[in-house]
């Protein structure tokens, strides 16, 4: 069988050792005329790295590669010989006990919650997906029937998915990526294939006070369960309840700070109810779960300053959720890569806010229009830095903050314009912060 894995990062890679151990001739294309490949691997680089595919038995397309782009260089035809590491993975899974989480943000925390859970439960347990290591690569973990996966599955991954998940989680979804898609309803309709070929013996867990994910919820044949709402888990009178009365731990028990990691503790619990048999183990690792890197990640007190990194926060409602969880005082570094993503809700909290917020200090290409727009509504309180640097940012930074403040990098726009990625900026700021 020819082979062609079109982008060679990370799935690319999972994909070209997967494939090539199955006795398949591997031919790898990626735009990147630097890309280095395996020696004696064929490989087409450069700009037409997509052209003149149709000669290859299968497409492993990598998340980033849209099947669109496939599809204008080959034709509509060409459809039917793409594939992804994700999609090879459910065809070949040992295991059907596999449990999907999708969102637009909170995926990552609430993939790991799970996963904990599940451990504590006693239960071998593998987590991939968006979080880390590519669905193919969790082969090589020995995955028996009786195990259990979770995956972390973002709209790149599920745009062309050809399966779903025994149990399938869907967070809050807003809009994101409208770079990449060709409009905001192919967005929300990827998102979709997270349940959409379940059967009526699987599961749907859905935020309740969402409408885009209802509506995913209600494309599966499965059983819905709401989650923030009864029957699912939810926060009501400083308890964590689900079903009808029954109390799963104190509200306190959660370690995570901010309403949407209350609503992510909440996905995980209903996801994994009726799993596992030592309810009590819920509080235990509920509270001793303390999150994912740049996840509202606390960092250090120094000089009467408190330091939190929240780089992984992308999206304009992401800058909101740190801002309306940071109590008291605080000084918020954003902006970033400018998506043209519309800001009235960011603005409209940050002017609800006002007044636990001394200063915004902004920084990178959505500088200018975000500063125009909080101004329009009456809000003063924003610089634009004059850092170039992380280190030069942050100081600005302190010099806006008084004693006992807290100081955030929670951008609510992507990294790219600055940074490498959202990791690259967040470390960029944790070391910064470490060297005060």
């Amino acid at each position: 069988m020819k082979v062609a894995i079109l982008g060679f990062g990370k799935q690319g890679y999972s994909s070209y050792h997967y494939f090539k151990n199955s006795g398949a001739a591997i031919t790898i294309h990626d735009a990147n005329m630097g890309t280095e490949v395996p020696d004696g691997t064929t490989s087409v680089l450069g700009e037409h790295y997509l052209e003149n595919l149709d000669n290859y038995d299968l497409l492993v397309r990598s998340p980033g590669i849209h099947p669109n782009e496939i599809v204008a260089k080959n034709g509509p035809s060409i459809l039917s010989k793409i594939t992804s590491n994700t999609n090879e993975f459910f065809k070949v899974c040992p295991t059907k006990h596999i449990i999907g989480v999708t969102g637009t943000k909170g995926k990552g925390t609430t993939t790991s919650l799970i996963a904990k859970l599940l451990d504590a439960d006693n239960k071998t347990v593998h987590v991939g997906g968006n979080i880390g290591i590519p669905p193919l690569d969790l082969l090589n973990q020995n995955i028996r029937e009786n195990d259990w996966v979770v995956l972390e599955l973002g709209n790149t991954q599920l745009i062309d998915l050809r399966y779903s998940p025994a149990i399938a989680v869907c967070l809050m979804i807003v809009p994101e990526h409208l770079d990449w898609h060709t409009d905001l309803q192919e967005y929300y309709d990827s998102k979709k294939n997270i349940c959409s070929h379940q059967t009526a013996d699987d599961l749907v867990i859905y935020y309740s006070k969402n409408p885009v994910s209802h509506s995913v919820a209600e494309t599966s044949a499965g059983k819905k369960i709401p989650y923030f709402a009864a029957p699912g888990a939810r926060v009501e009178n400083g308890q964590i309840l689900i079903n009808e009365t029954t109390v799963v731990c104190p509200e306190s028990a959660i370690s995570l700070i901010g309403k949407h990691n209350q609503e992510n503790v909440c996905a995980a619990i209903t996801a994994v109810w009726n799993l596992i048999e030592n309810k009590h183990l819920i509080e235990t690792v509920i509270r001793d779960f303390k999150g994912l890197p740049h996840r509202l990640e606390y960092l250090r007190q120094k000089d009467d300053r408190t330091f939190y990194n929240d780089s992984f926060a992308a999206t304009p409602e992401a800058g909101l959720a740190a801002i309306e969880a940071i109590e008291g005082p605080k000084v918020m570094i954003m902006g970033g890569y400018d998506r043209q993503l519309n800001l009235d809700s960011l603005v409209d909290g940050i002017v609800k806010n006002q007044d636990s917020i001394r200063k915004i200090v902004l920084m990178g290409q959505s500088a200018k229009r975000f500063y125009d727009e909080l101004e329009k509504k009456g809000f003063n309180k924003m610089i634009i830095t004059k850092g170039t640097t992380m280190p030069e940012i942050l100081q600005e930074a302190i010099e806006q903050s008084a004693a006992n403040d807290t100081i955030v990098l929670s951008s609510g726009f992507p990294s790219f314009d600055m940074f490498k990625n959202f990791e690259d900026r967040g470390e960029q700021f944790k070391e910064a912060v470490g060297k005060l």
